[in-house]
């Protein structure tokens, strides 16, 4: 029997991250799912749960504890992949945060705000990537994933959604802020582009995903989010399976959307 295929989703205790992880449980395909989560206690509990909403799968799900800002936790990541399974075959680079909620609430300085969400989202993401590349490159269809957000320019210059209109004059009345998420994921585009660039000769396919406006716990705003019309997190991880499980293999080194390519 074929060995499963390792897949390992960064941030996966809740939001598209738990919710890609569900979707490759439920998969008809064999894999062993490494669930990422930068807390062990809220990583055995979505573990728990997708036992409980998934009793009859047969796929397995292992929690790997991993904090994108402490190269210390990548390295263990890296050295227990590599004790066991010794490989890993799909790298979901899934795991975000943002901190323009906190910076309205008055509870970081707005260069705190850019600097924590570009630690995590761009840097963790590329110091991890760079730490695992040995064990894509032991697989014998490596994949990797980027999963992008509202950072598309062309589509941002002609509409701004989901930042309100602002009205003249200083200081802005901003209730709603998403610039230093959104900045950080432009970053990642490109950042996806160098990974394709660097890993082309070897097979790695390597994609960015946007999912679309989706109601996760980013920011801690869910309900918000919902009210102005973001869907279901299982968008995300039904989208991001179809990409794992070759659909989009003709789309590599660009940003998959649900509905088609995404134009930088």
């Amino acid at each position: 029997m074929a060995s499963p295929t390792v897949v390992l989703v960064t941030g996966a205790n809740n939001g598209i991250g738990y919710e890609t992880v569900k979707a490759l449980l439920q998969s008809d395909k064999a894999y062993h799912v490494l669930l990422g989560s930068r807390s062990l206690d809220k990583g055995n509990s979505a573990v728990e749960t997708l036992r409980e909403e998934c009793p009859a799968v047969t796929n397995t799900v292992e929690v790997v504890e991993l904090d994108l800002t402490s190269d210390e936790s990548i390295e263990r990541v890296f050295a227990q992949i590599k004790a066991s399974p010794g490989r890993l075959d799909t790298l979901i680079n899934n795991a975000g945060a943002t901190f323009d909620i906190e910076f309205l609430a008055g509870k970081v300085s707005l260069r705190e705000c850019f600097i924590k969400s570009y630690d995590v989202n761009l840097a963790g993401t590329h110091v991890l990537t760079w730490t695992l590349v040995p064990l894509l490159l032991q697989s014998a269809d490596p994949r990797l994933i980027f999963v992008t957000g509202l950072s598309n320019l062309g589509k941002a210059s002609e509409a701004y959604f989901p930042t309100p209109p602002q009205a003249a004059g200083w200081p802005k009345k901003i209730d709603f802020e998403t610039i230093g998420y959104r900045c950080s994921k432009v970053a990642l585009n490109m950042l996806m582009l160098d990974w394709n660039h660097k890993l082309k000769a070897d097979g790695v396919k390597v994609w960015a995903l946007g999912p679309g406006f989706l109601a996760t716990g980013l920011g801690g705003i869910r309900d918000k989010v919902v009210k102005m019309g973001g869907g279901h997190p299982s968008i995300g991880g039904q989208l991001i399976r179809t990409v794992v499980e070759g659909e989009r293999d003709a789309d590599v080194g660009k940003i998959v959307g649900k509905e088609g390519l995404i134009p930088f």
